[in-house]
């Protein structure tokens, strides 16, 4: 049956995970899949396992590291120069300092980069070595001759997609044991997927799938290292749900913030993941508990959206029709919906309004009969690590 722990602060929880893949007092895993909505503080914990894992000397300097991880930060080691003063001589430049990139020069990552990133898109990507930058180029038909145009500057995607594939080169050394990353003894994935559509989604959950798992003599799957890859994208986690499913020994979690400043993880080992039913949970217990804030009915508004694509409509009152109040209904979904509502900085609802939202929501839960699973209705325990 599973369960939901609670948590003080995020570095707790990366003990916590950390405790999962050492076998620490509990059966060891190799693999943890981490589910959180966005705002919920998954960059920060990545960071907070990162630090973990650190060795500091007496001076305060780093003598050891076990983590190699993806996440924001990692994006932020790729600065473009646009050559604003000619718009000719434009290239992504490399921070060469950061540990990310140890051994850069003896391993010439150009073919294993190449072999990742032309599974996604038809980019060429040359690296220099000596100054840290990376030039684009494309061949593009003209007329039915084959040119190639260089000094390209690539889309947000494609970025994503080359530092994505850096990264990949980066995991293959690490899996074929390379001395230069012999530090790495845990891989650790935030949101690989921002800026990229559904397809390219679902094959890189694939494709790191395949990365990171190998079939022994005996036909079973073996995970090469252990990894926590975290996401706020439904798609991305389900994918990866399916391809590791029962191959390797692994946790899969849903992290929650509580309001106001502590968290939990709600154990979904035993229970498939549907995004939009772990949605319409957490808004269920924010109905419940009356600490109904704006920004929910942007949720609330996603949630109809999915629904209506789902039943093939093509507005979302559609969703509400036949309700009592249905024009109330729509107006206020309209209205609500559309507003700049931050979950940074929230604001609570007045009486009227909540009162709207939970007519809205208690009605349209009545008219489809979800059915909430007992992973969401889970007493929560304090944690003990």
């Amino acid at each position: 049956m599973s369960t939901i722990v609670k948590f003080a602060n995020l570095a707790d929880i990366a003990n916590h995970l950390r405790m999962d893949l050492t076998g620490d007092h509990r059966p060891m895993k190799d693999l943890v899949l981490l589910f959180a909505h966005n705002g919920t503080g998954k960059t920060r914990l990545s960071m907070e396992f990162k630090e973990e894992g650190k060795v500091y000397n007496e001076e305060g300097e780093v003598t050891n590291r076990d983590t190699l991880y993806f996440n924001a930060f990692t994006e932020d080691l790729f600065s473009w120069h646009n050559d604003f003063a000619n718009d000719t001589d434009r290239y992504l430049e490399l921070n060469t300092e950061s540990a990310f990139f140890d051994g850069l020069r003896e391993l010439e990552l150009d073919t294993k980069i190449e072999s990742f990133l032309h599974n996604y898109v038809d980019l060429k990507a040359d690296i220099n070595y000596e100054d840290g930058t990376v030039r684009f180029s494309k061949s593009i038909i003209i007329e039915g001759v084959e040119q190639r145009i260089e000094n390209i500057k690539i889309s947000r995607g494609e970025e994503t997609l080359f530092i994505w594939c850096f990264f990949l080169a980066i995991c293959q050394l690490v899996i074929d044991k390379d001395p230069a990353y012999n530090w790495v003894k845990y891989i650790y994935i935030d949101d690989p997927v921002s800026s990229l559509d559904e397809n390219n989604a679902i094959a890189i959950a694939c494709d790191l799938a395949n990365l990171l798992t190998k079939k022994d003599l005996d036909g079973k799957h073996e995970i090469l290292i252990k990894t926590v890859i975290s996401t706020h994208h439904g798609l991305f986690f389900n994918v990866l749900f399916n391809e590791f499913g029962r191959k390797v020994k692994n946790k899969k979690y849903f992290l929650h913030f509580n309001e106001p400043s502590d968290y939990s993880l709600q154990d979904t080992d035993d229970s498939p993941f549907f995004h939009h039913i772990a949605t319409i949970s957490e808004l269920k217990k924010v109905v419940e508990s009356n600490k109904i804030y704006t920004y929910h009915f942007n949720a609330l508004r996603t949630i109809l959206e999915k629904t209506a694509t789902f039943f093939g409509y093509d507005k979302i009152d559609k969703c509400i029709h036949g309700l009592d109040d249905e024009v109330l209904f729509e107006r206020a979904l309209q209205l609500f919906s559309h507003g700049k509502y931050s979950i940074f900085d929230p604001t609570e609802m007045i009486g009227d309004n909540k009162d709207l939202f939970k007519r809205i929501f208690n009605g349209f839960i009545t008219k489809y009969e979800f059915h909430f699973p007992e992973i969401f209705n889970e007493p929560t325990i304090e944690a003990t690590t």
